[in-house]
This record gives C-alpha cells, sequence and structure tokens, in this order.
C-alpha cells in the first residue's frame, strides 16, 4: 500500500529497486517490564548492503527512544556495519537515559536486606573495529566508556538509600556514590558463519572480548579487568526452515581489579538476555547466563510466527562468598512474532516472560533478542 501511494510499483520478483539495498522499519513501541513499569516510544531498524550481498553480509542499524512510567527516558544507537565483501566489521553500542534500577547485595541467592532504588544518568560509548583475517574470522581493537552521573535516590525499594547495597558497595571500595567512570580499550575476536544476523536460521557466532579499564584513562575511576563471551547457535528443524531452535551464552567475568557497582556483571546488561527479570536484579564479579528459543512460523509465508524461550543466570561475588551455580535464577515465556520485511528478516516480536519470586515482564521489540 506504501508503494502505490508513492507509485513506486514493484518489480517482477515483488520487490521494488529502491527496496533491494536498504530495508528501513519503523514502529511504536511498548512494553511492561519490572525496571520500567510501563512504557511507550518508537523503535527502527535498517537493514543494508555496503557492497554485493553475494559477497557481502547484511548490515544493521537499529535506534529508538521511549519513556516510561517510572519517569525514565532511554534512547540508544546500535550498529553492526559489514564493509564490501566483508573486509572490515564496524559494531557499536551507545546510550543515553535517564533511568533508574533497583539495587540488592551482590549475588543470586535470597537476601534478608531489601532493595534500593537509585536514579541516575547513563552515557555509553562502545565502539569496535574489527578485521577479517580469514573467511568468518574477524579480530578488533575497540574504544569502551561507561559514565553514571548523578547518582541518587530514588523514589520506590524497601530499604533507604543510605543502607542500600549500592552505597555500602562503594564504600568498601572507595567509589563516589554521585559519578562512577569506567573507560578503557579492548581487544576482540569474532567468529561469525549465520546466514543473517537480523534473524539466522543457521551458522554459528562466538565471540571473546577482553576489556582493560584504566584509572584517569578519559576520567576512569578505577583499574580493572572483564572478559565477555558470547556465544550462539541456530539449528533448523525442518527442511523448509520453518521451525528451528536457537542457543544463546554469555559470561561476563572481571578477572582483576575492582569495577564499580553499576559496571559489575549483571543480568540484562545487554538489553535483551533475561526475559522475566527487571536488569540488575541478579549482580556479581562473574556472571554465566544460557537460553534457548523455539522459533516456529504460523503460516506458510512466515508473516506470523511464535517463540517459546527457557533461560537461567547464576553469578557469584567474592562480597557473599556465593559460588557460580550455589543458586541458579531460571525464567520461561511465550511471544508472537510479525514479519515486517521478508528480504531483511525483520520481526516485531512480542514476548511476556516469567521468572522466580513473581517476577515477570511484556517485552516489544524490533528484531530477535538473539
Amino acid at each position: 500500500m506504501w508503494r502505490l501511494l508513492r507509485h513506486k510499483l514493484p518489480t517482477e520478483d515483488g520487490e521494488t529497486d529502491e527496496s533491494r539495498q536498504h530495508f528501513l522499519v519503523v514502529a511504536p513501541s511498548f512494553g511492561s517490564k519490572p525496571s520500567t513499569g510501563i512504557s511507550g516510544g518508537f523503535s527502527s531498524n535498517l537493514a543494508f548492503f555496503r557492497g554485493d550481498p553475494e559477497t557481502t553480509r547484511i548490515s544493521v542499524l537499529s535506534a529508538g527512544m521511549k519513556v516510561s512510567q517510572k519517569a525514565q527516558t532511554l534512547s540508544g544507537v546500535k550498529f553492526s556495519i559489514f564493509t564490501s565483501d566483508d573486509r572490515w566489521f564496524l559494531q557499536g553500542d551507545n546510550r543515553l537515559t535517564w533511568t533508574s534500577q533497583n539495587t540488592y547485595a551482590l549475588g543470586t541467592q535470597p537476601t534478608l536486606a531489601g532493595s534500593a532504588n537509585v536514579k541516575y544518568d547513563f552515557f555509553r560509548l562502545y565502539e569496535t573495529a574489527y578485521r577479517k583475517v580469514k573467511r568468518g574470522l574477524f579480530v578488533g581493537v575497540g574504544l569502551d566508556v561507561d559514565v553514571h552521573a548523578s547518582a541518587r535516590a530514588g523514589t520506590s525499594g524497601e530499604s533507604s538509600f543510605d543502607e542500600s547495597a549500592y552505597v555500602a558497595y562503594n564504600d568498601r571500595h572507595g567509589f563516589s556514590e554521585d559519578t562512577q567512570t569506567s573507560s578503557g580499550t579492548s581487544v576482540g575476536l569474532l567468529f561469525d558463519t549465520r546466514d543473517n544476523a537480523i534473524n539466522a536460521r543457521r551458522g554459528w557466532l562466538a565471540s571473546a572480548t577482553y576489556r582493560t579499564f584504566m584509572s584517569g584513562f578519559l576520567d576512569g575511576d578505577s583499574t580493572w579487568q572483564e572478559l565477555y563471551l558470547d556465544a550462539r547457535t541456530y539449528r533448523e528443524l525442518t527442511p523448509d526452515a520453518r521451525h528451528k531452535l536457537a542457543f544463546w551464552f554469555l559470561g561476563d567475568l572481571v578477572t582483576g581489579g575492582v569495577a564499580p557497582y553499576l559496571d559489575l556483571p549483571s543480568n540484562g546488561g545487554d538489553g535483551r538476555s533475561a526475559r522475566g527479570y527487571a536488569e540488575g536484579r541478579f549482580r556479581g564479579e562473574r556472571m554465566l547466563y544460557g537460553e534457548m528459543e523455539y522459533r516456529g512460523t504460523v503460516t506458510p509465508n512466515g508473516l506470523l510466527g511464535v517463540v517459546a524461550f527457557l533461560n537461567a543466570t547464576t553469578v557469584d561475588s567474592r562480597e557473599t562468598g556465593e559460588r557460580l551455580f550455589d543458586a541458579v535464577a531460571p525464567a520461561a515465556g511465550f511471544g508472537l512474532r510479525v514479519l515486517l520485511n521478508k528480504r531483511s528478516r525483520t520481526n516485531l516480536c512480542t514476548d511476556y516472560a516469567w521468572g522466580k519470586d513473581g517476577s515477570r515482564g511484556f517485552y516489544l521489540a524490533i528484531q530477535e533478542a538473539f
């Protein structure tokens, strides 16, 4: 209908010349989850090729902004860009938010201490450039900056701000309660054989990133190191790929030094993992996360689809003595999918998930969680 209004008639294969290289989706976004309450705004996704599609992978740029019931403003831009013939791969995660988060004692196990809400302004600049060394294999270097500023007592929570786990951690390690900055560089190794980064049907992704944050570098507050692992694979259950399984593993490990509280590994820090829990509900020096998702289409043309998923998080903490797998936070959920662009395989995704202790959330996004 949009093409008819613009007098852009499809060619014989059903696609306009304009749509062959660029696939843009803009849609309203709303949802409800423990960390935001009800939220609304917009999400956009631009998929495009920077070279011959036969030898160049599809690139993605996603952006959005929304406001929430808890007086939060959340915005960000992420991109994954492959240059011609995949010679270079550029990856970015950039965020600017005025937000809040309930803070808890470190670990996965329930504690007697309640939560305390902390409001803060968050700025992130993560930029990495990868160079292809062989088919599917890339090495890269990056710049990573996280700034949490104007931290102050929020309006909700079960404990007072002065008695919170956030304040206690800062007091133990000498961090400012108002502003905390982590700045440094990273080196990374990436192996990617997925047929489509937006909605893969087959292939693997495996990456390892080692970040070194330095005191005094771009106003960094402390020196510490982090190893971030990400592995994903996809398996078709039927020859027509209408039914498949997707698997995801994350490892986020502080390997040295002391990280600021809000930079410690935590669930949901990537923005899409641990559906069923509020962001930052589980936090510690090391975190492991796994997820399995069934994906199927209801209609033969793929317009409508369904998913069902299971995930689990475990963390450890030197502060509490808890070790990995001493406790696990599981969650499960299901979702519906509407295909917005068949060439890029971009879906409108709606999910509902349940975690333990009554935690639950409704999620809406453009593009799959992984």
